[in-house]
């Protein structure tokens, strides 16, 4: 299951596509949430970006987001801490 919720913890296993036209969770692919981002994967960037991008849409603050597996790679794992909302998108896809 990618999407594992805890308590006040959000555990999801994603896929990210860097370079993409647009910053937009796309939905299940291969066993993971497929993310498009904009930022390219260069220095570290995409996964900056990624974490701002889903600080915003868990009404949170980026230091509650943790890539926890994957740094270097597009399969990642990410822990999402004290969060104020679940985006609807991520509600559809856990059920």
């Amino acid at each position: 299951m990618p999407i594992q919720i805890q308590n006040d913890k959000v555990t999801l296993k994603i896929v990210v596509v860097p370079k993409s036209s647009k910053d937009e969770i796309v939905g299940i692919h291969g066993g993971e949430i497929k993310i498009t981002i904009k930022a390219p994967p260069v220095d570290g960037k995409a996964n900056e970006y990624i974490c701002k991008y889903l600080s915003k849409a868990f009404k949170t603050a980026k230091s509650n987001i943790e890539i926890t597996k994957g740094q270097t790679n597009k399969h990642k794992t990410v822990v999402i801490n004290k969060y104020s909302q679940i985006p609807e998108e991520i509600q559809q896809l856990a059920k």
